[in-house]
């Protein structure tokens, strides 16, 4: 009886053994196997669903550690001088608060870089769509030759080789306490900073402790509020009219995302020769001058605003939605351009600027997890 015992018990822990040392040491459990990275339990805010995590990138603490230093690593830039944070500023809603990037060659993008906030809720990234998860779109920006310009290669060898007299992290240990190993590579850099992103949840603005019940909005900002779940223009010209600034359509508060995440054309342009949106991606011409929805929350700190950047203010963007817009073969429904546009006063108009005041989270932006820890 004892002697079976022990070789069950043997035969037990050899299993637990293998099974938990396999993936860290060439050789199971010899030499001892490393702790585990932590869990990292993500608080989902009041209000806002689920984040669907990628089951083969869990959030860690280590791993979104990791992720904060690659994000504001400037090694990951040919020259040294550029980091994922360069173009993604905390005082400008963690967008560029240029029209378009500079890259470290001095060229220019052609698309404003839109702001990191709740990417966690996002299907799709980029204003095209053109990257399906957060890891895929991280692959970019580094290699791209009018931005950070390195090759993924040179990339993983840099940070390989680290610490260096002008570095002095280790990031080969870093990426073995987050992924169990000290081999750096492109999979595992654009994991590390997808967990990170997917940390910058931005839910504590002033419409948010409205919305929990801890503060009430003025009367100049409930009034835009009001109007924001209104639909908009002339009831006898546009059928269910309510003279409201129509946003609801397209920046929804359902699960307080204020974006449907969708591909829309908002009436910019009649003509699509110069970027076509999301047809670039999908070549089929329905999809010419449409473009991703983006979030209004911190919008008062995000200008530029369009893909393109060409508008400047909250004015010039409310001017564009009350003008209804231009007329093209793809035109989203909900634009009013074949209405007389929205009609809003000067009143209207000031009531949907403080409201969208309050969707501006300064606890967000300033939050110390998500500062430049070099």
């Amino acid at each position: 009886m004892g002697i079976w015992y022990s070789h069950i018990t043997l035969g037990l822990l050899l299993v637990i053994c293998l099974t938990g040392c396999e993936r860290c040491n060439p050789d199971p459990c010899d030499p001892p196997c490393e702790t585990l990275a932590t869990p990292y339990t993500l608080e989902i805010p009041p209000f806002f669903p689920p984040m669907d995590i990628p089951s083969d990138n869990p959030l860690t603490e280590e791993g979104i550690e990791l992720g904060r230093l690659l994000f504001w690593e400037k090694s990951l830039s040919a020259d040294g001088s550029m980091s994922c944070g360069s173009c993604h500023m905390p005082s400008a809603g963690f967008a560029e608060p240029n029209v378009y990037s500079t890259g470290i060659t001095g060229a220019q993008g052609t698309r404003n870089a839109m702001a990191i906030v709740n990417l966690g809720w996002a299907s799709s990234y980029f204003w095209d769509g053109r990257g399906t998860s957060l890891e895929e779109q991280i692959l970019e920006p580094v290699s791209h030759p009018d931005e950070m310009a390195l090759p993924w290669d040179e990339a993983v060898q840099r940070l390989q080789e680290m610490p260096t007299a002008e570095n002095n992290i280790d990031y080969p240990s870093r990426f073995e306490h987050a992924f169990e190993t000290s081999v750096v590579s492109a999979e595992l850099v654009t994991k590390a900073i997808a967990q990170f992103l997917r940390t910058m949840i931005s839910a504590d603005s002033k419409f948010d402790q409205w919305r929990r019940g801890e503060t009430s909005l003025t009367d100049m900002e409930f009034a835009g509020y009001e109007m924001f779940i209104r639909e908009g223009g002339d009831p006898e010209i546009t059928p269910g009219g309510q003279f409201g600034g129509d946003c609801f359509h397209c920046h929804s508060e359902a699960g307080l995302q204020f974006s449907d995440y969708l591909f829309r054309n908002n009436g910019l342009d009649s003509a699509f020769t110069s970027d076509p949106g999301l047809a670039g991606v999908t070549g089929n011409t329905l999809d010419s001058g449409r473009f991703k929805t983006p979030t209004l929350r911190n919008v008062a700190l995000t200008a530029p605003y369009m893909h393109d950047g060409r508008f400047q203010t909250l004015e010039d963007v409310i001017d564009h939605y009350d003008s209804g817009g231009l007329p093209s073969s793809t035109v989203d429904p909900f634009m009013k351009y074949n209405s007389g546009g929205l009609m809003l006063s000067d009143v209207q108009k000031e009531r949907l600027i403080a409201f969208m005041h309050t969707l501006t989270d300064t606890a967000f932006i300033s939050d110390p997890r998500f500062q430049d820890p070099h």
